[in-house]
């Protein structure tokens, strides 16, 4: 669901910002932090891009619909006022 190359550099930035010492510890440091964040962003409520793409098509045609029904409705109301 994350970009695997934006979480890269997220681990990165924190392993830069360490102090040498911890640095000096290695792969086992990088490997901890990187699933620190995967887990904590696993944890968020948020929607894929894509998943959010689709949901926003799907709202733009239902905005769609409603104007051309409120349109027909407004019509047939008018129709209705002239009798």
């Amino acid at each position: 669901m994350f970009d695997p190359k934006k979480l890269e550099q997220i681990a990165k930035q924190i392993h830069d910002s360490m102090p040498t010492p911890v640095k000096e510890l290695g792969a086992d440091v990088d490997q901890k932090v990187r699933q620190v964040i995967q887990g904590q962003l696993n944890k968020l409520d948020v929607v894929s891009r894509e998943e959010f793409d689709v949901q926003t098509q799907v709202l733009m045609r239902t905005r769609e619909k409603l104007t051309a029904m409120e349109q027909k409705l407004t019509e047939l109301e008018d129709k209705l006022a002239e009798k």
